[in-house]
């Protein structure tokens, strides 16, 4: 009978799974077998245009980025085995946690192992059932994990909606809680829709509320000087708590921070339950990592030619005649709405020598299936033409684009 029981568990996985290949649901993995790039190579040997990488800044395959952990790696080794209040803290990770903090212009930071891991441990310890979190609708998952940890009382607003952003403070209000707290998404990474910032602080400040904002999709190159969003919208100094990643344009690799007040910060040191149980993160990345901020302080150099990438890109591509999600951050939505449609022009793309991935239901809401571009500072303007046309000959193939008269 035991077996039984076990069998019908693994019968019923697999019928998942069946289920989710025929509604086109389905996520394969590409498997490269170089450095990420603005081009790789796949284990079929095939070198592609790679436009579905988090590598804003082209830093994750960076020559000077590898030298820079592998000189951290020679320093301090290759790990910890210790989590950071035990004997896990090196010179390195208080050194990268000053220029975060110097780079966004925050008191103090503390690192995780991933992004995930700074939003999931932010909330339980600094609110409690007296307080209130105010959610955007599409905010990130870690975002929505992180508050499920916590007991202070949810609300959720529309959307970039002002208007029912306004109605959820006065509701928390009126329910008499104690603080308040406004949670966002610099960016929106599925697509590309940046905060209302300056209005959200302004209605923050009104209700008497904090504001949270996480950065992965913005840190290093928004804003005039790669600040993030805060700059892009002139509210540095009026947030309360950043979370971020390194693992997008800050290096490629992984690890989380959380920026904020002094206070913030060494609560979360003493219970912020991910930093407590998990192991410090690797000397390599915090390294490298250390070495991108840097570079990153005295030049605008890669942040303005990926701003130029994108204007370059989401106007050609919608002059192809592709439907593609208005606005100017370098993710940019090709919007294709039905899922397997989106699983089979991605697949045409890869065959013609296009790396792009297929986002449909539960990562997007259903009939939103899409292709979600996103540009880097390594782009050259040969590639972004080359697989333009690229993108031009798969949607006439597939007939999302007229044919050639």
């Amino acid at each position: 009978m035991s077996a039984q029981v076990k069998e019908t568990f693994f019968s019923g996985l697999q019928a998942n799974l069946d289920q989710m290949r025929e509604q086109g649901l389905y996520k394969p993995e590409r498997v490269i077998a170089s450095r990420q790039g603005a081009e790789v190579v796949g284990d079929d040997g095939r070198t592609r245009i790679n436009l579905c990488a988090n590598n804003y800044l082209g830093l994750s395959g960076d020559e000077a980025t590898v030298r820079a952990a592998i000189a951290a790696t020679e320093q301090y080794g290759y790990g910890l085995s210790s989590v950071r209040f035990i004997c896990g803290t090196q010179t390195v990770h208080k050194q990268l946690e000053q220029a975060i903090s110097s780079f966004l212009g925050m008191d103090d930071t503390i690192l995780y192992a991933a992004a995930f891991d700074a939003n999931g441990g932010v909330f339980e310890p600094l609110f409690d059932e007296h307080d209130a979190i105010i959610s955007d609708a599409l905010n990130h998952a870690s975002i929505i994990d992180g508050i499920r940890l916590c007991k202070a009382a949810r609300y959720r607003y529309l959307h970039n909606d002002m208007a029912d952003l306004e109605v959820q403070l006065k509701a928390a209000r009126a329910a008499g809680k104690r603080h308040i707290v406004v949670v966002t998404d610099g960016v929106f990474s599925m697509d590309g829709t940046i905060a209302q910032l300056d209005k959200i602080c302004d209605l923050a400040d009104a209700y008497g509320a904090l504001v949270m904002i996480d950065e992965c999709h913005a840190s290093g190159f928004m804003g005039a000087t790669g600040r993030g969003t805060h700059e892009h919208h002139g509210v540095m100094g009026r947030i309360d708590i950043i979370t971020g990643t390194l693992g997008k344009a800050l290096g490629g690799a992984m690890g989380g921070f959380t920026a904020a007040r002094r206070e913030v910060i060494e609560i979360l040191r003493q219970k912020s339950r991910p930093y407590l149980f998990s192991n410090t993160l690797a000397p390599s990345i915090a390294g490298a990592s250390l070495s991108v901020l840097q570079r990153l302080s005295k030049s605008t150099e890669l942040r303005d030619r990926l701003h130029a990438n994108t204007a370059f890109f989401r106007r050609e591509i919608a002059a192809l005649g592709f439907t593609i999600k208005p606005g100017t951050h370098p993710v940019v939505p090709v919007m294709l709405f039905d899922a397997p449609v989106a699983q089979k022009f991605a697949a045409r793309m890869y065959e013609l020598g296009v790396l792009v991935t297929g986002f449909f239901y539960p990562v997007v809401p259903m009939g939103q299936a899409r292709v979600r571009v996103q540009l880097s500072a390594a782009h050259s303007q040969q590639q972004l033409e080359r697989a333009l046309a690229i993108f031009e000959q798969a949607g006439r193939e597939l007939g999302l684009l007229p044919a050639k008269s």
